[in-house]
């Protein structure tokens, strides 16, 4: 499978939270790497303790600078198989509002605006606006959604390096996964500031499956959020369709997890209306819905998405990938019908298979 407009989306929003450190002084990033080094290289008990404190600091830092920062760039996302997809980014902050265009240079044309939790992508070949919201924007790191305390648990942080990307040179992090369950990352940020300029995604062995870049960069660039807001608001000669979400919970829909996935916490549930069944007079049932209920580690994420189970809607089970993200399908047999599941993630497929076989019916 390609990579797609989504994903090259998906990565984006990843960076836009690795923008990371840059209001920082010097001399905090400096300490940052400090820690993580010694922690990394500490003998004895105590080295475990060092890289915990590192990792937990450094990814919290990251966490409050990333609003903070304006750029405009051109931004490319590759995959192990080859597979490449490049986008233009432009990201303003005013105060707590955050303002984002990401333009697709490649594949079919799609425009995506977001306003904190408001995001509309423009489809010109259609003429559609898909708009949405999204609480979860799916970005890394997402230390809103699980406790700060579980990252140091899950995964162990070192400096392995210096480097250039995009004309800036820059430390190299590793944040290597304790078990199989999730993969690693390796972090490029520019050694003054602490922008992270480029990131990869490693399985278990190493290799890298997806990397996410920087081509060209500028900080600070004369950009104005009611320039990106004007244009988000220029719908005339577009069809608008609204995805209405709402909140509730797993329990109160008659789902469960158990046991839970090791490191995951659920961090959201939502639901919407499914829309009517295409061909032979097909419709969605009276009130069915599809049911998205999210996970985290603080890093990765998981998505699980379920409804009820139509012969003719649904395709067959198949595991499927992305770069660095996997989509499993699986239908679900128990006490009042048949569902399915479509789970997806930036885990390795076991992840998405222990989801799959701990999710449980309840009446």
């Amino acid at each position: 499978m390609s990579i797609s407009s989504p994903s090259v989306i998906r990565a984006v929003l990843v960076v836009t939270l690795l923008v990371g450190l840059a209001r920082m002084a010097p001399a905090q990033n400096s300490s940052a790497a400090n820690s993580l080094a010694t922690g990394s290289n500490a003998p004895g008990a105590g080295a475990g303790a060092a890289a915990s404190i590192g990792v937990v600091e450094w990814l919290r830092r990251m966490h409050s600078a990333s609003r903070q920062r304006n750029y405009v760039g051109n931004f490319v996302v590759s995959a192990a198989t080859g597979d490449m997809a490049s986008a233009r980014i432009w990201h303003v902050c005013e105060g707590d509002t955050q303002f984002e265009r990401i333009e697709a240079l490649s594949g079919p044309p799609r425009s995506t605006f977001r306003r904190n939790d408001h995001v509309m992508t423009f489809l010109p070949d259609s003429r559609v606006v898909k708009v949405e919201k999204r609480q979860l924007l799916e970005l890394f790191p997402n230390l809103m959604g699980a406790p700060e305390s579980s990252i140091a648990e899950l995964y162990e942080a070192r400096l392995v390096g210096k480097d250039r990307v995009a004309g800036f040179e820059a430390d190299v992090v590793e944040l290597s996964a304790k078990d199989s369950l999730r993969f690693g990352y390796r972090i490029w940020s520019e050694r003054k500031s602490g922008l992270v300029v480029k990131l990869q995604t490693v399985d278990g062995d190493k290799r890298v499956i997806e990397q996410s870049a920087f081509s060209e960069l500028q900080l600070d660039p004369p950009i104005k959020s009611q320039a990106l807001a004007q244009m988000m608001a220029s719908t005339a000669g577009y069809r608008v369709e609204k995805s209405e979400l709402e909140h509730t919970s797993a329990l109160s829909e008659g789902w469960a997890l158990e046991p839970a996935v090791v490191g995951f916490k659920p961090v959201s549930c939502l639901k919407r209306a499914m829309a009517p069944a295409a061909g032979e007079g097909g419709s969605a049932a009276p009130n069915a819905h599809m049911m998205q209920w999210t996970f985290s580690d603080g890093l990765a994420s998981v998505s699980l998405f379920v409804e009820p189970f139509s012969a003719r809607g649904q395709q067959r089970e198949a595991i499927m990938t992305s770069g660095a993200t996997y989509t499993m399908t699986r239908r679900i047999s128990g006490k009042g019908g048949d569902w399915w599941l479509t789970a997806v993630g930036e885990v390795p497929p076991q992840t998405l298979e222990a989801f799959w076989r701990s999710l449980v019916r309840r009446p």
